[in-house]
């Protein structure tokens, strides 16, 4: 069954939704608000790092404080381990608690987030990209630098003070890291080998229709680039692929929709046990919306040349697997 317009009309009046979401599976997580999902497939187990949205039901803007991570061995059974870490965890930081992604890297994990930088000797202020480490998925994690990895300075392509959020990180087969980030345009950078630290200097590209959270992965050879882009009045998904993590990315078209009920879209795609996943945050939730967000997830299917179909946004989401 698809989201229905119907349905986000009730969503809006707050009309007895509860007992029907109770049958579906998506949202996946319904007992805290949760956006930018991050999934990571690490020892046949799926953690799910995520934003924790905390805005009130009459608030116009963002209030996220904390990083959240859940997990599951089936796709449909998701545990919840509590906030992982804050920005209150970075000396250097202020502000939310943004986008982020884990990646891991000979049997450590490190935790790459968006927040905002202190006005001090180093910065003016604005949005800046940090990195954790810890040994194990859960945590615990800590500072690994003591200073920011990216900040507003660094990067000089865009007027606005926010551009330096949503990092996505990509190992390559012979073990060279990218980090790629923005808003407004993309960016990307080498990583060494410690993962904390820039190896060159930063790239800039314009991917068609880009405004914010890529997500890049590699199958079969090839690259992809997925990521928010304008839509028409809400952001949608859309994807571009190249023979090489550095580009030139060659535009492939439309992924997803707007997501029902929010402005924003955040896309993470795994394969786990055999199926692709694709996952997303809404707002359908009871009381939701564009500060109150939802992740879901949905099945991703490829085609024989490597074009993805375009994923199809269920209230039924996935079955589970062994």
């Amino acid at each position: 069954m698809k989201l229905k317009i119907k349905m986000l009309v009730l969503v809006g009046l707050g009309v007895m939704l509860a007992p029907q979401l109770t049958k579906a599976q998506n949202p996946i997580i319904t007992d805290v608000f949760t956006a930018d999902p991050a999934p990571l497939v690490y020892d046949d187990t799926v953690y799910l790092y995520t934003s924790h949205d905390t805005a009130s039901v009459s608030s116009t803007n963002y209030e996220m404080k904390d990083w959240l991570v859940f997990s599951s061995t089936d796709m449909k059974n998701w545990k919840n381990h509590g906030p992982k870490l804050s920005p209150k965890d970075f000396s250097w930081a202020t502000g939310d608690a943004y986008a982020a992604e884990v990646a891991e890297r000979d049997g450590k994990f490190y935790f790459y987030v968006s927040t905002f930088h202190k006005d001090d000797d180093r910065s003016d202020g604005g949005a800046a990209i940090g990195v954790a480490v810890a040994d194990s998925p859960l945590g615990p994690f800590k500072d690994a630098k003591g200073e920011a990895l990216i900040y507003n300075e660094m990067t000089t392509d865009n007027p606005h003070g926010w551009d330096d959020i949503d990092p996505s990180v990509f190992v390559d087969n012979d073990g060279q890291a990218y980090m790629y980030w923005g808003n407004g345009s993309l960016k990307m950078v080498k990583l060494k080998d410690n993962m904390t630290e820039l190896d060159g200097e930063i790239q800039y590209y314009n991917p068609k229709n880009f405004i914010e959270g890529p997500w890049v992965y590699k199958r079969k050879g090839l690259y992809y680039l997925v990521y928010a882009s304008k839509g028409e009045e809400r952001e949608r998904v859309e994807y571009a692929t190249s023979d090489s993590p550095e580009g030139p990315w060659e535009y492939r078209g439309i992924l997803a929709d707007s997501a029902p009920n929010s402005f924003t879209i955040h896309p993470g795609i795994i394969e786990y046990k055999g199926k692709d996943y694709f996952f997303y945050h809404n707002g359908v939730l009871p009381t939701g919306g564009s500060y109150r967000r939802s992740i879901t997830v949905d099945y991703m299917y490829y085609n024989e040349d490597g074009t993805i179909q375009k994923v199809e946004q269920t209230e039924e989401g996935v079955e589970a697997v062994e």
